[in-house]
């Protein structure tokens, strides 16, 4: 007697392009993308933020961390974890989720030959959108970190404390203080990172393969992903560079007794045309290997699920 046999694999039901659990999807991979990979480079970070706020403080990045492990121990150069693990996972998944979802939402109001004869319009239009809500999300979480990384001495031990803090002290307007000055930092950073990433798909297939993108396995095609992440991550670095500046100072400066409170304007005049790109090196090195790892992650969790990576060769962009 012959037995038929049966898979184990799982059967993935096919999500539809652009229904709600595409969408919801997308959105999963944001939050999937994003929170981790900053959770990660908090090291990083910790030493961009406080040199930002006093350029004496470390002579690099390896001096930076060497001194902190020395008077904090292991876990000082991992303070603002919690906040950024949160912040950036709630950021993720309105960047991403509704930047699909504005993309297609606007394309449907353009019509389909305008959608793709100013796709790059379109892509800075849906990013920039997507943005705007998200950083209403990043916003809270942000405020803490900073407060934690660049207060001396220590603002909080812990997120809890931190938020528990920032509550009593300075009550909502604490928390969302710092948002017009994210907006101008992350609005620029996210509509550059979405548009050169489209535009480098597109000329990675047009110009530097041979090929369709169909005809190449999905590997392949995250590998381009991973090259054009890397690409747009070092042109945001640098759009967004003086803002990220102006946001640890502005958030830095809050708690000092006595302080005046300093506007945007305030803060770029005090730091001046120097000032504001102090760190600049390090934010390149940061965002640049976010950025790879963030469309990497995305993409590949798009794949997973059944979907197509993001961007494509010019005819094949709709």
């Amino acid at each position: 007697m012959t037995e038929t046999k049966k898979s184990f694999v799982p059967t993935r039901k096919t999500i539809e392009l652009y229904s709600p659990q595409y969408f919801l999807t997308c959105t999963l991979g944001g939050i999937l993308a994003c929170g981790p990979t900053h959770a990660g480079v908090t090291p990083l970070d910790l030493v961009k933020c406080r040199s930002q706020v006093k350029p004496d403080l470390y002579r690099g990045i390896l001096d930076g961390w060497r001194t902190i492990l020395k008077t904090e121990g292991f876990g000082g150069i991992w303070v603002g974890l919690g906040p950024t693990f949160v912040g950036y996972s709630m950021q993720g998944a309105g960047k991403y989720g509704l930047y699909e979802f504005f993309k297609y939402y606007y394309g449907n109001l353009v019509g389909e030959n305008n959608a793709y004869k100013h796709r790059t319009v379109l892509a800075l239009a849906a990013s920039g959108t997507a943005e705007f809500v998200a950083d209403v999300l990043l916003c809270p979480m942000e405020s803490i970190k900073v407060r934690m990384q660049t207060s001396y001495p220590p603002y909080a031990k812990s997120f809890g404390e931190g938020f528990n803090k920032l509550k009593t002290n300075e009550g909502l307007r604490g928390f969302y203080k710092g948002l017009v000055p994210l907006w101008s930092r992350q609005i620029p950073y996210t509509c550059m990172k979405f548009a050169t990433f489209e535009k480098t798909v597109e000329l990675i297939y047009s110009t530097f393969l041979s090929k369709p993108k169909s005809e190449y396995n999905k590997f392949q095609q995250l590998l381009v992903s991973f090259t054009a992440g890397y690409t747009s991550g070092i042109l945001v670095a640098l759009v967004s560079h003086p803002a990220d500046v102006i946001v640890s100072r502005m958030n830095a400066v809050s708690d000092i007794p006595g302080q005046k409170k300093m506007t945007m304007v305030d803060i770029a005049k005090d730091l001046g045309l120097k000032g504001v790109w102090r760190g600049l090196g390090t934010r390149v090195l940061m965002i640049g290997t976010l950025t790879s790892f963030q469309w990497l992650i995305y993409d590949t969790f798009k794949v997973y699920m059944g979907l197509p990576t993001t961007g494509g060769a010019a005819k094949q962009i709709k």
